[in-house]
């Protein structure tokens, strides 16, 4: 979404144990904002002067908090249990500079699920594996991913991972962007 939107980053990976972050917070907004602030903090602790963007997304159904699936075959299985449900994605977003949050936003979008049978499932994964694995929701809504869902209300980028509209505004804010 950066490179497409014409900003220049470089990809640096954060060291942030984020079951430890996470802490014993339930609210998918409060964690999204809290893992990618900790990420954004822990790599603008070591880039000195550099301005770090962080971003997370958690996806909760029926009250339970999913992080992205270890294999194919749980993969399937969040699938099963979102088939007919309500989705809530949130995604984060955190600009930090000297290891502080400079600036922290969530966004949200609902999805509600279709019912999915299990030949679809199947079908899904055979076509969508391993991409959707790196996914907390198990789907690219660019892809396939858009046939789970009935219904979709919220943010579009929310959606593909990071609140993109506020996060371009505050970076032309600090003058990182042209305005």
């Amino acid at each position: 979404m950066l490179e497409d939107a014409g900003v220049d980053f470089e990809v640096v990976l954060s060291d942030v144990d984020e079951d430890a972050a996470k802490g014993n917070r339930t609210d998918p907004e409060a964690i999204a904002s809290t893992l990618a602030e900790a990420k954004a903090v822990a790599v603008s602790a070591k880039h000195p002067s550099a301005w770090v963007i962080g971003g997370d997304s958690v996806v909760e159904v029926d009250g339970r908090m999913f992080s992205k699936p270890r294999s194919r075959d749980e993969a399937a299985e969040h699938l099963r249990f979102f088939s007919e449900k309500r989705m809530i994605l949130v995604s984060g977003a955190a600009l930090a500079r000297d290891g502080s949050v400079e600036w922290s936003l969530s966004g949200q979008a609902e999805l509600q699920l279709r019912p999915l049978s299990e030949e679809f499932i199947q079908g899904y994964l055979d076509a969508e594996w391993p991409e959707v694995g790196n996914t907390v929701g198990v789907f690219r809504i660019e892809g396939r991913g858009v046939q789970l869902f009935e219904t979709i209300s919220g943010g579009h980028f929310a959606i593909l991972g990071l609140p993109l509209l506020p996060l371009l505004r505050q970076l032309r804010n600090r003058g990182l962007l042209p305005s």
